[in-house]
């Protein structure tokens, strides 16, 4: 397993290979201490036996598709299902890959760039599709960029899966979550979008304005403000360090695990839009590029 590292001024990054994973993002505070804003392991081999997909890159569909594929110009695919749930990208997702690293620029605006390619019908996906990722540090913001190309038509919905934790408290609780989302996909009890978009205005999942996370776990499809990159922001008060949330993407899918504490923000086409007609796009064709930029802006109060 290869680990490349990158530094600036204000951030140092540490990237694996295995499914293009951020491992460590290192925040320098005021007083030169370094803080680790996401979760993940001090040793790289402990991520082949992770099942939370700490910082990995999902593909080459994110999310859940249902009815165990989908069909795409007349033809049906049949994708790994469990329970009638495909999900994140199949039986061994581009997290479980080893990826190659393309290129390492340890100067101005330092980045790393890691591409993968999935043969056409792994895991039942049409296409020999191309994708890479680039993790670039710019002053105190982390950018990453996802891009795909196919030789035949196919879905892809590719995002990252940092759980960013950003004080050293126990639990994620305390932390104020404000999210530029109106609206957000209803979802059965598998999570399988309904198809309907629901308000959140005065309801618990109201994120509009900034509040404490509370107990309630979260792992809801939000729909961000079409009229904003921003998708929203969490602040510490412990820490004093915030992070804004940036993407091109349509939704954002919030999860905040049972388990340990750590919030993901997966900025991502909707889930199952293969299978929904009225979801945005998400066919790829040849000759197209897929673009999904995200940026995570960092800010520590005096």
């Amino acid at each position: 397993m290869k680990q490349v590292t990158i530094s600036n001024t204000f951030m140092t990054l540490m990237v694996l290979d295995y499914g293009a994973t951020i491992q460590k993002l290192l925040l320098k505070g005021k007083d030169g201490s370094y803080t680790n804003v996401v979760v993940g392991y001090n040793h790289p081999s402990r991520y082949l036996l992770d099942e939370n997909i700490l910082g990995a890159s999902v593909g080459r569909y994110a999310g859940r598709i249902s009815k165990g594929g989908f069909d795409l110009d007349r033809e049906k695919f049949f994708l790994h299902q469990q329970e009638g749930v495909h999900l994140h990208g199949g039986k061994e997702g581009f997290h479980q890959k080893f990826w190659n690293i393309e290129e390492v620029n340890t100067k101005e605006n330092p980045h790393v760039k890691l591409s993968y390619k999935s043969k056409h019908l792994e895991e039942g996906y049409p296409g020999n599709l191309t994708v890479n990722v680039t993790y670039r540090l710019m002053s105190n913001a982390l950018q990453i960029v996802y891009e795909g190309v196919t030789d035949r038509s196919t879905v892809v919905n590719l995002t990252n899966h940092s759980y960013f934790k950003l004080d050293s408290n126990p639990y994620i609780d305390d932390c104020e979550l404000q999210l530029n989302c109106p609206y957000l996909l209803e979802t059965k009890e598998n999570l399988l979008p309904t198809g309907d978009i629901i308000p959140v205005r005065k309801t618990e999942l109201d994120f509009l304005l900034s509040k404490e996370i509370g107990v309630k776990r979260l792992d809801t499809v939000f729909i961000k403000d079409t009229g904003s990159e921003k998708v929203g922001e969490l602040h510490s008060n412990l820490s004093g360090i915030s992070m804004k949330v940036y993407s091109n993407q349509p939704a954002v899918v919030v999860y905040t695990p049972p388990d340990f504490p750590g919030i993901c923000f997966e900025n991502q086409n909707y889930p199952d839009a293969p299978n929904q007609p009225d979801f945005p796009n998400s066919i790829l064709r040849p000759g197209e590029i897929y673009n999904n930029i995200s940026i995570f802006k960092f800010d520590i109060e005096q």
